[in-house]
């Protein structure tokens, strides 16, 4: 219950500005406008429980909010991070009495990914019986950190982070609420927006800052913007989904031979705190992996820039691992090696324990010399062409061609030889 002065106390700009319908909010048109799924259930005022996925400050509490009032839901809000068993079942046993009495509830968990999956496995009695609308709300990729039961129930809907569009519209609300203007010119307007990094919420924070500068203060320029707010670091978890994203994105944009952007990505991980060890392994993986023996000097490249890291350290050291990235996004492309790999590895275990020809095994005792072992084995560089065209496999299994090098970089080289050794060995294989 609201208390007489609760009216009168100071309320943050965010909260001031917060949608009183769902024509207020920006940023989630794929959602709320047209045929967006939460007007068709709108319109049909039948709601689905759901799971909102979405970075910080894109608005999923106040969806959640108005949800409940378009429905005539009770709104019953709890986070993750300061419930336990308790809030749950207090929340539980109100939504069951208004229930008997007609009326749905409404149940908004913040950060739901918080909860274990013993917790998570509680809601499901509930939702599956109709005493609770689930509305959960996470930043983290739900596939992940809910489990597949509760996921099951629920509908998941992804709320984007708000574009610049969006956010320079939440500055106009602003403007016009405390009827100020922002004493900003239109670059330090724009790096504003830049500094939000998606999120209404900061912005509006950042917004009511600078709306409470005196007036005569003097308009300031994007330098000026700097010094007088804290800009935050970007959002980026090592531990979450973004660390896995934007190394996919990195590796991805190398094999695409898209220097640029792998620059870019390397620079938002690093900024974003990532463990630069971490990068440089991923860094030699893709050396081998996607450009292989294309370009035999990617891998020591890649080597000697962990090295250069590990002996100068941040910041000096990441340049080491730029270099790599340009020399990786730069070279030509081959998974020739890591293709044969795989189908040597599935050879392996599909054709069990043969052994290998009695040519290829030594024979250094007498007995192993009378069983064959050793027999007709030739001294490839003592045969023409220092090939003796001999075959490796094992006596039962056909020869086949796992490695097949491309025509790009040194691989082409490669290719000319393997034709060269295999007409060799067709030939000796005719005469014998």
């Amino acid at each position: 219950m609201t208390s007489l002065f609760e009216s009168q106390a100071p309320r943050p700009l965010a909260d001031r500005l917060r949608p009183q319908r769902l024509s207020e909010v920006v940023g989630q048109d794929h959602l709320i406008a047209g045929q967006g799924p939460l007007s068709r259930m709108l319109a049909q005022r039948r709601l689905a429980s759901m799971i909102l996925w979405g970075p910080p400050g894109c608005g999923k509490t106040t969806l959640a909010r108005l949800l409940a009032e378009a429905t005539d839901h009770r709104f019953e809000q709890l986070s993750a991070v300061f419930s336990g068993v308790a809030d749950l079942r207090k929340v539980f046993d109100g939504a069951k009495q208004r229930r008997s009495m007609g009326q749905g509830t409404l149940l908004f968990v913040d950060e739901i990914h918080r909860f274990n999956r013993a917790q998570q496995d509680g809601f499901l009695p509930y939702v599956e019986d109709g005493t609770i609308l689930l509305v959960g709300a996470t930043t983290e990729n739900p596939s992940f950190e809910l489990n597949p039961a509760l996921l099951s129930r629920c509908q998941v809907l992804v709320l984007h982070r708000l574009q610049d569009e969006a956010l320079e519209h939440l500055l106009q609300r602003a403007e016009a609420l405390v009827e100020k203007r922002l004493p900003l010119d239109s670059p330090a307007r724009q790096s504003l927006r830049a500094m939000a990094d998606g999120d209404g919420r900061y912005l509006l924070n950042l917004c009511e800052d600078l709306l409470a500068l005196p007036e005569e203060s003097a308009v300031m320029d994007s330098a000026a913007l700097v010094r007088a707010v804290q800009k935050r670091a970007p959002v980026y978890d090592k531990g979450q989904e973004s660390h896995y994203n934007l190394i996919s994105a990195l590796h991805k944009a190398l094999r695409g031979s898209d220097t640029d952007a792998a620059l870019y990505w390397l620079a938002r991980m690093l900024t974003g705190g990532e463990d630069p060890r971490y990068i440089a392994r991923r860094l030699v993986r893709f050396a081998s992996e996607d450009i292989g023996l294309a370009d035999p000097q990617a891998l020591p490249q890649t080597l000697a820039a962990w090295e250069s890291y590990e002996r100068l350290g941040s910041p000096e050291g990441d340049l080491a691992l730029a270099q790599a990235v340009v020399y990786l996004g730069t070279a030509p492309k081959s998974n020739a090696v890591y293709s044969a790999f795989k189908t040597a590895l599935k050879l392996a275990k599909e054709t069990g324990s043969l052994a290998p020809p009695s040519h290829a095994v030594n024979a250094p005792t007498k007995l192993m010399k009378d069983l064959g072992y050793g027999k007709g084995y030739l001294y490839d560089h003592d045969a023409p062409e220092a090939f003796s065209g001999l075959n490796f496999f094992p006596p039962d299994m056909e020869r086949c061609d796992l490695y097949q090098p491309v025509e790009r970089g040194f691989e082409r080289d490669i290719r000319k030889r393997l034709d060269y050794w295999k007409k060799l060995r067709t030939a000796k294989a005719r005469t014998e």
